[in-house]
């Protein structure tokens, strides 16, 4: 079957914008174009725009997406594998924060106690889902699938105590930062107090620090924009390079 913009847009759920952006960044292409200038998509089209969706609904950037789709060894069989694992993943971690709000309402409605362990059910396995899928795919590449099940073994296996106080750490980083860009000098003291910090929170996911791969993470946060925009848009223009310049002048001292 063949479907116009419109058509394949109600289908799919997507607006017929995005389908011709779609179009202009050569990541789904129409099979033929009519003569009265209709862009018309086919069955190959529409199995592709499914993998598209599957991909951006993981977190996935279009760019990404693209090289994917056409590298030469692509297998849609296996891709969609992993599509399953990671939503099933998704579908484990989203059941255990539902249960959470389920033992909170008896809690509060005064029919079960609840423990401190409980009220903190499915929030490490969001941030290690997050990071599976923000990240998983380059840190595995980097440093291995071992090094990187060990990293969220770590995570999961962290007590109440020690989960807030990450997430302590995390809030204190971006707050520090985002008062010392422009104001501070990265290799000064300030800077190095904000290095250290980043410090303790990388421990937080490693078996042990070097001084080495915190600072081949900190050139990770210049070079790949995911890095570089998180910590901007949280902290302010340059938080990024300023962060990487301080854990630099850190790693040499």
């Amino acid at each position: 079957m063949e479907y116009t913009v419109k058509q394949l847009g109600d289908l799919a759920g997507v607006s017929g914008r995005t389908l011709r952006y779609y179009d202009q960044i050569d990541l789904l292409k129409p099979a033929w174009v009519s003569a009265a200038g209709y862009r018309m998509y086919g069955p190959k089209e529409v199995k592709r725009l499914q993998q598209i969706l599957f991909f951006r609904e993981l977190g996935v950037d279009l760019e990404t997406i693209r090289e994917l789709i056409d590298a030469p060894g692509f297998d849609e069989k296996q891709a969609l594998l992993r599509h399953r694992e990671r939503l099933l993943e998704r579908k484990r971690q989203l059941d255990l924060l539902l249960e959470n709000v389920e033992r909170t309402l008896a809690a509060l409605e005064g029919g079960t106690a609840m423990s401190d362990k409980d009220r903190f059910m499915g929030f490490k396995e969001k941030l290690v889902r997050e990071n599976e899928e923000k990240y998983g795919q380059e840190a595995r590449e980097r440093w291995g699938d071992a090094a990187f099940d060990a990293s969220n073994a770590k995570v999961l296996g962290l007590t109440e105590e020690k989960y807030a106080e990450l997430e302590s750490l995390s809030r204190e980083i971006i707050e520090s930062l985002a008062a010392a860009v422009g104001k501070e000098d990265p290799a000064g003291a300030e800077g190095q107090r904000i290095a250290d910090l980043h410090r303790r929170w990388l421990c937080f996911f490693w078996p042990e620090y070097s001084k080495e791969a915190h600072l081949g993470v900190a050139e990770m946060y210049v070079a790949d924009e995911r890095f570089t925009a998180y910590y901007d848009n949280q902290a302010g223009q340059g938080a990024a390079q300023f962060l990487r310049d301080a854990i630099a002048a850190y790693a040499k001292n």
